[in-house]
């Protein structure tokens, strides 16, 4: 079931964030390289603030500081002396340049003015690479922002030449413990890979002596100049528009093979992606894996009793709420509203296909939602826990229900950066989570209490 769209436009508390701000996680995973707003300084004050409650670690984002004049005369000398002043400051290899709802609606012409730039430059040393990519908030969701910032980058930095046996692998917006297994996983199958972006460091580096004013760690400029030359892409997301896949820009200007996968969350859409790098390495999966595997089937045997039959509502970006809702189905819970604030068209018929040989009845899946919609569909729904973000809190505790915190924002527990999702041991860590949360609420209702299971 899904849900039509109002004849009216009203937004009461997002399930979802502003495109600039997922362009602007997606610049940080690439190797010295500095976000860039070209807007006013408070959606720069904005992000930092809303990036680093999840992280907890430190996030410069410059911007041009636009003000009422620039409104009216345009934002380009602010444009192009921020670009200047970055460069002296950080000397980043890379600035990565995002636009705003301002700078869109004005018009401001963002390649004209870095070919201005580079003219205006020309000769100077030390100048980093410029990205520049538009993400007008008022248009699409943090997510369309991210992967128009991988395509983008991928469309002006990437060149073609001699074939090389690498592998691409564009995993979307994940958390840094996510991109650290995928590249163990990728190096224990004898692949060479380059990730776009890589969070494992940027967003989750160690404690230092000395405050480093662009983080260790991204992927290498060098490396994503040679994607054009690879073997294959792998990119994850199944609602994920043409229009804005890194993957297919890739195949159609450099003939690199691309292969569309699911978020590997669970046993089946993990499955398919080890039997991807199976195929591509034409090695066997390492016996590491195969292990892993069965320990997370055992554990489905085991806390199977515990979460059969409970009804779960999963809201968040729509390629995590299709991941989750496809592991939830396969443990035995019954998802019954998968909510996002995504509008592609595509989270249905992707919910479908992930869960059609499982579930007897599909879900009611609700594009374009915000919390006010999916707490007014909850309460008849009768859910027992909720998973997505930290933004559903307030709906979990109306409900006294258990919230299981996925993706991002989290801003209510420590460690958002370091939950694991993908793979069998993230599936591991989730059924461990999920069943744990259940058997607590059972647990902390019970009149009497009890300390054995």
């Amino acid at each position: 079931m899904t849900k039509p769209h109002p004849n009216y436009i009203s937004t009461t508390n997002a399930c979802k964030l502003c495109r600039p701000l997922g362009a602007c996680l997606a610049f940080k995973g690439i190797e010295g390289a500095v976000p860039y707003l070209h807007g006013s300084q408070g959606c720069a004050t904005y992000m930092r603030r809303y990036i680093i409650s999840h992280y907890n670690e430190p996030i410069d984002i410059a911007s041009s500081s636009l003000s009422e004049k620039n409104a009216v005369y345009g934002g380009g000398p602010n444009l192009k002396l921020g670009l200047t002043n970055v460069a002296q400051k950080y000397r980043p290899a890379l600035i990565g340049i995002a636009t705003t709802c301002l700078t869109e609606t004005i018009g401001d012409d963002v390649a004209r003015y870095l070919l201005e730039y580079a003219k205006d430059t020309a000769g100077s040393e030390g100048l980093p690479e410029f990205v520049h990519v538009a993400t007008p908030s008022y248009a699409g969701t943090h997510m369309e922002g991210f992967h128009g910032a991988v395509q983008a980058v991928i469309a002006q930095r990437a060149k073609g030449g001699p074939r090389t046996e690498t592998v691409n692998l564009l995993p979307g917006f994940v958390s840094s413990a996510d991109c650290r297994l995928l590249k163990e996983i990728m190096a224990d199958f004898g692949l060479n890979c380059t990730m776009l972006p890589d969070l494992a460091e940027t967003m989750d580096g160690p404690a230092l002596l000395e405050y480093e004013k662009i983080q260790s760690g991204g992927t290498p400029l060098a490396a994503i100049t040679a994607m054009g030359r690879s073997q294959a892409t792998i990119e994850f997301g199944r609602t994920l528009s043409d229009s804005l896949s890194g993957g297919l820009a890739l195949q159609n200007t450099f003939k690199v093979s691309q292969h569309r996968l699911g978020l590997p969350i669970g046993i089946e859409e993990s499955d398919r992606f080890f039997a991807l790098l199976a195929q591509l390495s034409d090695l066997p999966i390492p016996e590491k894996y195969r292990k892993e595997r069965g320990r997370l089937v055992d554990a489905y045997v085991d806390g199977h009793k515990y979460v059969f039959g409970k009804r779960a509502i999963i809201y968040g970006e729509e390629d995590l709420v299709v991941g989750l809702t496809a592991f939830l189905a396969e443990i035995g819970i019954m998802p019954v509203l998968c909510a996002s604030g995504g509008t592609s068209g595509k989270l249905a018929a992707a919910i479908a296909e992930v869960t059609g040989d499982i579930l007897a009845e599909q879900p009611q899946v609700h594009e374009g939602a915000d919390f006010f919609d999916i707490a007014e569909i909850a309460e008849s729904l009768a859910p027992d826990l909720l998973v997505g973000h930290s933004k559903g809190y307030p709906m979990a505790r109306k409900l006294n229900i258990p919230l299981i915190r996925v993706g991002f924002p989290i801003h209510d527990r420590v460690g958002g950066q370091r939950i694991l999702h993908l793979g069998y041991s993230g599936a591991q860590q989730l059924f461990d989570t999920v069943t744990n949360a259940l058997i607590a609420k059972k647990q902390d209702d019970s009149s009497v209490g009890y300390s054995y299971m």
